[in-house]
């Protein structure tokens, strides 16, 4: 055999084995810290992965973990997903901020990105979506319907995501019902439905009549229903758990998000940012907006989403007072991305107290 003979039948073994390393799918891990059944947080961004796998087809093989703790836990499952050769690799609660960046320190080649948190690196990034923007919208229309004057929050732990949506919440209410309370729960957990309809009771026992909840299940709305009163929905769409209860739903959709950023990973042209979703590019939506409020309060409610989607209106715009009077915004200015990412305070007039 000639040795070009012999080079065209190497190259011919080669090539085939090129265009199947070609083709090879990017890997896409994610974590999560509830079931994806929850039907609220890890529920929607598990719609999200899906989102992103209709997207690209066999251009991704995405793989998750659910019920995942934040603790040591979430270092392993990082971890093992990082050796598993996933490319790029979501992790989707607050508390796996820590263990996601000592994994992604020891792959430099991989792709992190962190839900909520705010440690970043050349590979690690963060995002999340601007909840408190639908809260406002959320007290908002609880504000007006509320016969009561008193509005319930389970609150799941103390950290900044949960404490601005708190404050928005109390803020949208005040500025349409100036008599307006906020009663707060803690029940430490993102998903556990006995626990959630138990500060659901409690505060319906304490004369909330509008449930609002920063966990995962719909307990608290079928709780709001069995006892007559109103209940907002988390993450996704829980209109249909208990529609004569449902005011609305605070929705996130991740779909775009992880499109955008796998399809930047594979341009080459990602780099590590702090990203921030809201109305205005739909990350958050509101949905199934009762058929009871009146004419007038369903167009007050739609006029505040176009305002925070359009950018004409900030839920966090001074003068803003803590509890104990102190000026923390002044007239005129907005909260920054960094400041609203360390909140560790009530706004004036909330009565309740934040775990230490």
């Amino acid at each position: 055999m000639s040795f070009k003979r012999t080079l065209a039948l190497a190259a011919a073994l080669v090539m085939p084995l090129q265009a199947i390393a070609a083709e090879d799918p990017m890997k896409v891990g994610f974590v999560y810290v509830g079931p994806i059944g929850d039907h609220g947080w890890s529920y929607q961004h598990d719609q999200g992965r899906k989102e992103l796998e209709a997207h690209f087809g066999d251009k991704v093989q995405t793989t998750f973990v659910e019920n995942v703790n934040e603790g040591a836990d979430a270092e392993r499952t990082i971890r093992r997903l990082a050796q598993a050769g996933n490319d790029v690799i979501f992790t989707t609660s607050f508390g796996f901020m820590n263990a996601t960046a000592r994994v992604a320190a020891d792959y430099p080649d991989k792709t992190f990105l962190h839900a909520t948190g705010y440690k970043r690196a050349d590979n690690l990034g963060t995002y999340l979506s601007v909840t408190y923007e639908g809260r406002y919208v959320t007290g908002t229309a609880a504000g007006m319907v509320t016969e009561s004057n008193v509005l319930g929050y389970i609150a799941s732990f103390p950290i900044p995501e949960v404490i601005r949506d708190i404050n928005a919440t109390y803020l949208g209410a005040k500025a349409v019902n100036p008599d307006v309370e906020l009663k707060v729960v803690w029940v430490n957990t993102w998903f556990d439905p006995a626990k959630e309809a138990d500060a659901a009771n409690t505060l319906m026992d304490q004369g909330a009549d509008v449930i609002i909840q920063h966990t995962d299940s719909p307990a608290p709305l079928l709780a709001a229903q069995k006892r007559g009163v109103w209940g907002v929905g988390q993450a996704s769409d829980m209109s249909h758990f208990a529609p004569e209860a449902h005011l609305l739903s605070v929705v996130n959709d991740w779909g775009p998000y992880y499109i955008n950023t796998v399809q930047a990973v594979m341009d080459g042209n990602w780099e590590s940012a702090d990203y921030w979703g809201g109305i205005h590019d739909g990350v958050i939506k509101v949905e199934s907006i009762s058929d009871r409020l009146t004419e007038e309060q369903r167009a007050k409610v739609d006029a505040m989403i176009a305002s925070i989607g359009s950018g004409e209106f900030h839920p966090f715009t001074g003068p803003i007072k803590d509890q104990s009077g102190t000026l923390r915004v002044a007239d005129g200015v907005e909260m920054t991305h960094e400041e609203l990412a360390t909140m560790d305070w009530y706004v004036e007039g909330m009565t309740a107290t934040i775990p230490k």
